[in-house]
């Protein structure tokens, strides 16, 4: 069997039925878009260790389609992740004599920095958006004080609010997608992983805020437009994309909302265990290795703050 005949019986069948949409859109495009084309017409048995390390080089040297240059570190390990996907699945229903994609060598991933807002372009970000009459743009106020992702952030719904408790429950995401007919679509999924799955205390001061909106709101999504509809993924970063230039704020994607979050969270001294569970992160062990940088400048403080009591 040709290699690319094996990756549409794997998508279809051993991907779709157990995957999230999101993902098997994902995997789809990468194995139209790069495995296909340079492996599709391998037989399973003639992809050696030594073909798919030579395939990794190719993509980090010159696999992107439109400049002729290298893919991105990220990029190369996802398309290395559906190979080995792929292949296990292979040796594990007799496709394959051995499983060997696990040979592949991975090129290292520099850690990403990580960028937020400084307390005053917070600031200015929320006065902007609290003076005006745009109910929409609350969304990325809220953002700032939950930690929210996008996709969680427009997949909410007033349903997942409690206004007597100050709390949001987190139980879905959205994503821009395509439907059956293939129209641009917003689709609900779950969340990024389990322990996404969570409540979030909001303060209280945000509490008129989400009232006043809710009184006037003709969608029982959090954030809509004023017809009632909810909200792109793009169509949203790019209103935030605007507000940021219209206020002289350097650009910052909206991820850095809740890094910002995150980081202001540290500075009024959350333990780190509490952080994760807001962030929804798998353990504190991945929040502290995310936000290390803040977590010692906290350290730092403290200790300065002890220091005072010298004579």
């Amino acid at each position: 069997m040709k290699y690319k005949q094996w990756l549409t019986e794997w998508l279809e069948n051993y991907v779709k039925p157990v995957s999230k949409h999101k993902t098997y859109l994902r995997y789809n495009e990468i194995i139209k878009q790069h495995i296909t084309v340079q492996l599709g017409n391998y037989e399973l048995t003639k992809l050696t260790p030594l073909v798919l390390q030579h395939y990794t080089m190719r993509l980090l040297n010159s696999g992107n389609l439109k400049t002729g240059g290298g893919l991105a570190v990220n990029t190369v390990n996802c398309i290395v992740t559906v190979i080995q996907n792929s292949l296990r699945s292979a040796y594990s229903v007799g496709q394959l004599p051995e499983y060997f994609a696990d040979k592949i060598k991975r090129p290292r991933s520099a850690q990403k920095q990580i960028i937020s807002f400084t307390v005053a372009e917070q600031r200015k970000i929320e006065n902007s958006i609290l003076s005006q009459q745009k109910p929409r743009m609350f969304g990325v106020v809220l953002s700032l004080y939950t930690g929210l992702r996008i996709g969680e952030l427009l997949a909410l719904e007033w349903c997942d609010v409690d206004f007597q408790k100050c709390t949001v429950t987190v139980s879905k995401s959205m994503h821009d997608g395509q439907d059956e007919y293939g129209r641009n679509a917003r689709i609900i999924d779950a969340p990024k992983t389990e322990t996404s799955k969570r409540v979030i205390p909001f303060p209280k001061q945000l509490l008129p805020y989400l009232k006043d909106i809710k009184s006037s709101s003709l969608s029982r999504f959090v954030v809509s437009s004023t017809k009632g509809t909810g909200v792109f993924v793009r169509a949203y970063q790019r209103s935030f994309e605007i507000c940021l230039k219209n206020l002289g704020i350097p650009h910052k994607g909206f991820h850095a909302l809740r890094h910002t979050f995150a980081t202001r969270a540290i500075e009024c001294g959350m333990d780190v265990k509490t952080l994760s569970e807001i962030l929804g992160h798998k353990n504190a062990t991945v929040t502290l290795n995310k936000y290390v940088h803040s977590f010692m400048e906290h350290k730092k403080e403290m200790m300065n703050k002890l220091g005072r009591m010298l004579p």
